[in-house]
């Protein structure tokens, strides 16, 4: 029923984006404009009789990276940290006596920072497959990777005009489509609070076998899935969904949760803005210079691999469907007046 519930979502919301405005696909609009939700640490009330970790904290509360909020518990009993879930605070994620290493762990992880860098050079999704290392989950791995490089080739981005004020690109990477997997073992201790949060909300998911998660934005989780759900029509509706244009700007609106994230997101894609090229966007007569670059590089010849606004694939199915139908009913009319 809650997979039904997703999926019923994803297709109302590519329905509707083909009415909105506003052209930015939703991978962009979120890592423009979506603030982070943010979790909690709650510490033993002794932590501030610790004057190291006192040092260690103190950063992290005046102005820190991560999207991470520390309070200390009135409980006198708690004794050891607790991290609860930014989407349902009740959820406690990760509970243990903390030190640095502890912190460290927390807050980053190899994994966390080749999502970051990956979204950060512009990779549209980051489909991240927690592999619990048996025979046979990996076809099921295997599948949908290779579904993935082929939905990259024949996807398309929404149409961009840098002239409309409501498809106004942020600082960040060059928009592009990219569709990326990244492996973890359900074993490794580094990810242990990662794959936590990849799982999602307490019994969404049976986190002991594999499965896989897409990851977009500011370290923004749409859903998981274990391998078996996740067929290619599933795959296909979620990532098309999310290159799709963003019909809902209110992020509370749309589903998902927050992954615990140390990065200071303004600078990094400001950073990134400062990486890349600076592309000319061709423009009919009628159209102003454009001041954001909005595509990649496309070679103008007939000869070109890259679809054009005219045969660009649809972004919904809804679509295709209607156009044949509407071809079908000329073709009818047509054959009656010739008639």
């Amino acid at each position: 029923m809650l997979r039904f519930g997703f999926f019923f979502f994803l297709f109302s919301a590519l329905l509707h984006s083909e009415t909105c405005a506003c052209t930015i696909p939703v991978f962009r609009y979120a890592l423009d404009r979506w603030e982070t939700d943010r979790f909690q640490l709650v510490l033993p009330a002794s932590t501030s009789q610790n004057a190291e970790l006192t040092d260690l904290l103190r950063p992290l509360r005046a102005n820190g990276k991560a999207n991470l909020d520390i309070s200390t518990s009135k409980d006198s009993t708690l004794g050891q940290a607790e991290l609860h879930d930014s989407k349902s605070p009740e959820t406690i994620l990760w509970s243990a006596p903390l030190d640095k290493a502890a912190l460290g762990a927390l807050l980053e992880s190899p994994s966390r920072k080749q999502i970051a860098e990956r979204i950060l050079a512009g990779e549209s999704v980051v489909w991240v497959i927690v592999d619990d290392g048996k025979a046979e989950s990996q076809p099921e791995i295997e599948r949908i990777e290779k579904r993935l490089k082929f939905l990259e080739q024949v996807a398309a981005l929404p149409i961009q005009d840098p002239n409309d004020p409501d498809s106004q690109l942020g600082p960040g990477p060059a928009l592009m489509l990219k569709f990326t997997t990244l492996r973890l073992r359900a074993d490794d201790p580094a990810e242990k609070v990662l794959i936590r949060m990849l799982a999602g909300p307490k019994g969404r998911i049976d986190a002991s076998q594999s499965f896989a998660a897409a990851v977009f934005g500011r370290g923004r989780v749409l859903g998981s899935w274990n391998l078996a759900q996740l067929d290619d029509a599933a795959l296909e509706e979620t990532s098309m969904f999310l290159v799709g244009r963003c019909s809902c700007r209110m992020k509370n609106e749309n589903p998902g949760w927050d992954i615990l994230m140390n990065v200071d997101w303004p600078k990094a894609l400001e950073d990134a803005k400062a990486k890349k090229p600076v592309v000319e966007v061709a423009q009919s007569v009628h159209m102003k210079q454009p001041e954001t670059v909005v595509t990649q590089a496309k070679d103008e010849s007939p000869e070109t691999d890259q679809p054009s606004s005219s045969d660009s694939i649809p972004q919904s199915p809804i679509l295709l469907t209607s156009a044949s139908l509407l071809l079908a009913g000329l073709a009818a009319l047509l054959y009656r007046n010739k008639r």
